[in-house]
């Protein structure tokens, strides 16, 4: 059997360590374009900006706002008519999406700063594509991740606590869906099994999570680094992003996909709904009561929902959830990696099983 497993170029990660963003792009070329979030352009690119001008030159351009085609097109023109020779994306997801998609396009390296430990996306070889609008268009699958991807702690511990642990919930269902491709022979996301190596770190983002992530909260609180919140930075972005990149995709996140009908949910994050995705599929998958016990210990340490009101959900019916069911166990789904088959009902106990669980919880605090 082929197994393969994909990592981005070079990962840094640390306070401060923006001030070495110049140094690691020089070699990549002379010259790039820099694209900013609108919130970066406006408030933070002061912090990074004389660190990179030190070594290279750029030209910096403030994100649309929407990972579009139109955009793209925009970017690949400004990045040839400037002569860059190399892509940086700093900021959250849509910008570090359109400049993975943009270097793509114009054949240079790509360096990813994310601003946010919101999810595992920096590190990966996709970019979603939507509507100048914002509905989704499709799926960008990238021949290479990015070149690099640097993230400064310090940036990190300034943003709201709700990103890092929207992040920790994205990152706990690494292990669990890693666990299950790796039991039924489910492939990855480069089609092929995954390697010893990546369920190994899949399952160390798990352990790390549960060792970690409460203190990293209460040092994103309080706005500074620790070794804490840095173990929880990194198991955020580079061991979910390698786990489920290279572990692949089950349950946890067809679930989050089905929850994404309910127009309620819009208003929580990506990782909030994973979170109870994770929840769900522990009662899917028959997981022992210690294991259940111990994850609804974690979420309601860090502060991840456990019931359905709290990703918004509190008036949802019966033909509501299974609507929810049906949707996660669509054709393709990642849901069909697990080691059993699956059915709309059975997801469908699972999504009302987790949420009584959680409520009796509350009850009880």
């Amino acid at each position: 059997m082929i197994s393969t497993t994909i990592f981005p170029g070079r990962y840094v990660q640390g306070k401060d360590s923006r001030q070495l963003l110049g140094e690691e792009l020089a070699r990549f070329g002379s010259k790039g374009l820099l694209i900013c979030d609108p919130f970066v352009y406006d408030n933070l690119r002061h912090e990074f900006e004389p660190y990179i001008s030190s070594r290279v030159e750029i030209d910096v351009v403030r994100f649309e706002g929407e990972c579009c085609t139109e955009e793209i097109a925009r970017l690949v023109e400004q990045l040839k008519a400037f002569g860059g020779q190399f892509v940086v994306g700093l900021g959250g997801g849509k910008t570090l999406d359109t400049a993975k998609a943009t270097a793509y396009e114009a054949e240079v390296p790509v360096a990813i700063t994310p601003t946010l430990a919101a999810s595992d996306a920096p590190c990966s070889a996709l970019s979603v594509i939507y509507t100048q609008t914002g509905e989704f268009k499709r799926y960008l699958v990238l021949p290479t991740n990015p070149n690099l991807v640097l993230v400064d702690s310090q940036i990190i511990a300034n943003a709201p606590t709700r990103l890092l642990v929207a992040g920790m919930g994205d990152a706990l269902a690494t292990w669990f869906e890693a666990e299950s491709c790796k039991q039924s022979f489910a492939t990855n996301m480069s089609g092929r099994l995954g390697s010893m190596s990546a369920y190994a770190l899949a399952h160390l983002c798990y352990t790390t999570l549960l060792e970690y992530g409460a203190k990293a909260k209460s040092a994103n609180d309080a706005g500074v680094v620790t070794p804490a919140l840095e173990h929880i930075i990194e198991a955020n972005t580079l061991l979910s992003g390698l786990g489920f990149e290279s572990g692949g995709l089950a349950a946890s996140h067809a679930i989050h996909n089905g929850l994404t009908i309910l127009e309620p949910t819009h208003a929580y994050l990506h990782g909030e709904k994973v979170a109870f995705g994770v929840l769900s599929s522990l009662f899917l998958t028959d997981k022992p009561a210690a294991k259940i016990n111990e994850v609804f210990n974690f979420c309601e340490a860090v502060g991840l929902p456990v019931t359905l009101e709290q990703i918004g959900l509190k008036e949802v019916t019966d033909e509501g959830l299974m609507a929810v069911a049906e949707a996660s166990c669509a054709e393709g789904e990642t849901i069909h990696n697990e080691s059993m088959p699956v059915t709309k009902e059975m997801v469908f106990a699972a999504l009302k099983a987790a949420d009584a669980e959680g409520r009796l919880r509350r009850q009880k605090s």
